[in-house]
């Protein structure tokens, strides 16, 4: 499958991607890419986020495949009951450890724990050997239990424009792959 075939939906995490984040770039290149807009990106309510998720997941005309990063995987997974139009695959980047009593923010516990159910699509999990806010490890559980591929994207840090990732080449490559299985 191509990202023209497909309706390409972008879930940022706590406090949304800013223009220099991946996913920012992808969605002003991707034709078909449209953002999850959350009324309080700085206040995370695990319910509100994940009922615009569905809302945004439902509207779209094609298949859909999701593309989150962090806290956005955590909002993507708890909204899978909720989705009507099909979703075909999922990018999931970075998932944060939100069961992780030492998270901070700590209201973004609020979005844990992941449910461990396997996922009713294809699906690739990105993580880094360092990343602040969730180890390798705890991805490669959910990765394990959600019946995706793992992808290990090295001392990455949370994958984010801070960490260094701005464009995110590899990404870019990865996902290309990605799409081609689909």
């Amino acid at each position: 499958m191509k990202a023209s075939e497909a309706d390409i939906i972008i879930v940022p995490g706590y406090t949304n991607s800013g223009p220099d984040h991946w996913q920012s770039r992808w969605e002003r290149n991707i034709r078909t890419a449209r953002r999850v807009e959350q009324d309080a990106w700085s206040k995370p309510e695990r319910d509100d986020w994940v009922r615009r998720m569905a809302e945004t997941v439902n509207a779209a005309q094609g298949p859909v495949v999701i593309v989150a990063h962090s806290l956005g995987v955590a909002t993507a997974i708890h909204a899978i009951p909720e989705f009507v139009t099909p979703v075909v695959g999922a990018f999931l980047v970075a998932p944060p450890e939100v069961d992780n009593p030492e998270i901070r923010p700590k209201h973004l516990m609020t979005f844990g724990p992941y449910p461990r159910d396997p996922l009713p699509f294809p699906s690739m999990v990105v993580a880094s050997r360092n990343d602040p806010f969730g180890s390798y490890e705890h991805a490669d559980e959910l990765a394990a239990a959600w019946g995706s591929v793992i992808m290990d994207a090295g001392n990455a840090g949370h994958i984010n424009a801070e960490s260094g990732q701005g464009p995110w080449p590899e990404g870019t490559m990865v996902f290309a792959r990605f799409m081609s299985r689909l």
